[in-house]
C-alpha cells in the first residue's frame, strides 16, 4: 500500500520525491525517511513493489513504469498538485529499475523525473548468502542490511517484508543500464562502505561517465544504506541534492577552510 508524508501546514513545498523500496520492503521501511524530507518541505510518496518478476527485465520495466505513473498521478491527487522537481528514490533492485527506465524511457512519460537517487544499487552477481536456499537466518540477513536497531525492529516487525529475497541476484539486463546509462537526468548514488552487494569500482566509473552524477559514499553504513545508523546524515545529503537541483545544480554550501 502506499504511504505519504506531507510537510506541517504552512510550509512552501519545495518539491515531490516518489520512492521505490527494494527487494523484500514495504513502505513502512521508508517511515523515518519519508518524514525527514517532509520535515524539509518536500511532499513524498513511497509504493510499494512492481508487480512483475525482475527475472524479465522487460515486464519488470514497464510494470515499474506504470507502478511511477500511478504514484505521480496519485501524489497529485493527494497533495492536491505536483510541486516540481521530481526526484525518484530506488533502494537496491528498484534502484537499478529506475535507472533502467532513465536510460531508455521516452522523456514525456509522466513520472519523467528532474533527478534520481539510487541508494544501495547492486553489484554485478553480488547476493546474500543467507537466503532460505542457502539455510541462512534472519539475523544473518539483518546484518547486511543495517546495524541500526530502531530500523531492525521496523523490518523485524513488518509481516510485509519479504525474508531471504537479497539471496536473488539482480538480473545483468538491469545492472547494464544502470552502470552504462549516458542519460542526462542527474542522479546522486548513495552507498555504505560497509556494503557487502555493492561494487565500489563499477559505482565510481559509472559516476564518472554521466554527465551529473554524484558518488556519495557513507562511512560505516551498510546496505540499507538510506535506513542505517548514519540515516540523519544520509537523508541530509539528499536533501542538499535536492536544493541543489532547485537551483540548476549550483553547490549552495562550500567551504573554503575546514578543520574537519
Amino acid at each position: 500500500m502506499t504511504s505519504y508524508h506531507r510537510p506541517a501546514a504552512g510550509l512552501r513545498v519545495r518539491g515531490t520525491v516518489v520512492v521505490v523500496p527494494g527487494r523484500g520492503e514495504t513502505p513502512a521501511t521508508y517511515a523515518r525517511f519519508g518524514a525527514r524530507l517532509a520535515y524539509d518541505a518536500y511532499q513524498v510518496v513511497v509504493t510499494g513493489q512492481p508487480a512483475a518478476d525482475p527475472g524479465a527485465p522487460g515486464p519488470y520495466e514497464r510494470a515499474l513504469s506504470g507502478l511511477l505513473a500511478a504514484a505521480v498521478a496519485a501524489a497529485s491527487e493527494e497533495f492536491s498538485g505536483l510541486v516540481r522537481p521530481l526526484v525518484l528514490v530506488g533502494a537496491d533492485q528498484s534502484a537499478a529499475g529506475i535507472a533502467a527506465l532513465t536510460a531508455r524511457a521516452d522523456p514525456s512519460a509522466l513520472w519523467w523525473p528532474q533527478g534520481v537517487v539510487l541508494a544501495g544499487l547492486p553489484g554485478y552477481g553480488l547476493r546474500s548468502e543467507t537466503g532460505p536456499d542457502a539455510g541462512g537466518l534472519w539475523d544473518e540477513e539483518l546484518d547486511i542490511r543495517t546495524r541500526c536497531p530502531v530500523h531492525r525492529s521496523v523490518l523485524g516487525d513488518d509481516r510485509g517484508v519479504r525474508r531471504g529475497t537479497l539471496a536473488q541476484a539482480v538480473p545483468d539486463e538491469l545492472l547494464d543500464a544502470a552502470y552504462h546509462s549516458t542519460a542526462a537526468v542527474p542522479r546522486l548514488f548513495l552507498a555504505g562502505t560497509e556494503d557487502l552487494l555493492a561494487d565500489y569500482d563499477a559505482l565510481a566509473r559509472a559516476a564518472k561517465a554521466l554527465p551529473a552524477a554524484r558518488l556519495a559514499v557513507v562511512r560505516g553504513a551498510h546496505h540499507d544504506v538510506l535506513n542505517d545508523l548514519q540515516h540523519r546524515s544520509v537523508a541530509a545529503e539528499v536533501v542538499v541534492f535536492l536544493e541543489a537541483l532547485r537551483d540548476d545544480l549550483s553547490a549552495i554550501v562550500t567551504v573554503p577552510a575546514t578543520a574537519w
